[in-house]
């Protein structure tokens, strides 16, 4: 059975609400009110939990990386100087998760060194997540693993044996909270590429809860995510995709956000049981009027022997059962039944 991971007051686990954690990266654009705002969104929305990233363009990039082809159409910028202009300062990092904690938002950061897993270890965040370009710095895991939160590792490129080291690693310095997220590191995601039948692989490979960071445009693929199995869904957005930055193009904005929110807990409460054990109580009225009976399709009088062409299969369904018509044939009328009546075992 697959162990609940415990999210400060929320548990994570195939059986419990999908955590749903809003994204809100980058997309402060170092503007605090900015901030502010996407935590409302996120809110308002009905996320569980809003997170930023804590990263250094300094500790994060080497200055003399060229540009790459993912982002060389939107800016001229080196990878250095785009992360330079979009990192969080550290300073707002206590008021982001106070007024996280005001709207009811789990505050989430994603740290990138060792000085940010401190920062937020000293905060008090009750999980950390691991972003997938940093699944093979076992050395930042192994930090971010010894404060004994829990752990949020997305796979986005990962082999099966980088996730087993991230886990093992994990697992290494005590810490059985694990959660992995399956994902595709490119923004956007075309869905063919999308591959959610790896939410039931990981699951069943690492028995941990596994969720899905979703890098697609749009909410189509979070609702089904939710339905094979996913315990969390990520997903960036954006108060506009109209701002500059990295991550704006691609994230959702607040009213669609809003609608995925909708349609992952629509689909939670779909999923029912998995039972089947006839009609539920709330299908009672339909049972009885919809189903099928057997009818007589003449008159038939008191005495007369039935034969199968005075009997007919017709709505409601409150009579003898279609599939007892041999057991009917052959019997006498107790009674004088009308054409297009629905017959009972009284009326034989």
């Amino acid at each position: 059975m697959t162990p609940r991971v415990q999210i400060g007051t929320r548990a994570v686990g195939p059986d419990e609400p999908c955590f749903i954690i809003a994204e809100a990266g980058s997309n402060h654009n170092r503007d605090r009110d900015l901030a502010k705002r996407l935590i409302d969104a996120a809110a308002d929305a009905g996320a569980d939990a809003v997170k930023f990233q804590a990263y250094s363009a300094e500790t994060l990039y080497a200055k003399k990386t060229p540009p790459f082809a993912a982002w060389a159409h939107r800016t001229s910028q080196s990878p250095w100087e785009m992360m330079k202009a979009a990192e969080l300062p550290r300073q707002w990092l206590a008021e982001l998760a106070a007024y996280a904690a005001t709207r009811g938002l789990t505050f989430l950061c994603t740290p990138f060194d060792h000085d940010a897993i401190d920062q937020l270890a000293a905060l008090g965040i009750p999980a950390f997540k691991i972003a997938s370009f940093e699944l093979v710095d076992l050395e930042l895991i192994r930090h971010a693993a010894g404060a004994g939160k829990p752990m949020i590792l997305s796979t986005g490129m990962a082999s099966n044996k980088e996730i087993e080291e991230a886990v093992g690693v994990c697992r290494a310095a005590g810490n059985e909270q694990v959660i992995l997220l399956h994902c595709i590191s490119l923004y956007p995601t075309p869905p063919h590429l999308a591959n959610l039948r790896a939410i039931q692989t990981l699951a069943s490979a690492f028995q941990v809860p596994v969720g899905f960071s979703d890098h697609t445009l749009g909410i189509e693929l979070a609702a089904p995510a939710r339905a094979l199995g996913a315990c969390v869904i990520e997903k960036h957005y954006t108060v506009s995709r109209t701002l500059e930055g990295p991550d704006h193009h691609f994230a959702l904005e607040p009213d669609e956000l809003q609608a995925m929110v909708r349609s992952v807990r629509a689909v939670e409460q779909a999923l029912g049981t998995g039972l089947k054990a006839g009609p539920m109580p709330e299908e009672a009225e339909m049972y009885r009027w919809a189903r099928r009976s057997l009818v007589a399709a003449t008159r038939i009088a008191k005495g007369a022997r039935i034969t199968r062409e005075m009997v007919t299969i017709k709505r409601p369904g409150y009579g003898v059962a279609p599939k007892d018509l041999d057991r009917i044939i052959g019997r006498q009328a107790a009674v004088d039944i009308e054409a297009d009546e629905v017959m009972t075992w009284e009326m034989v």
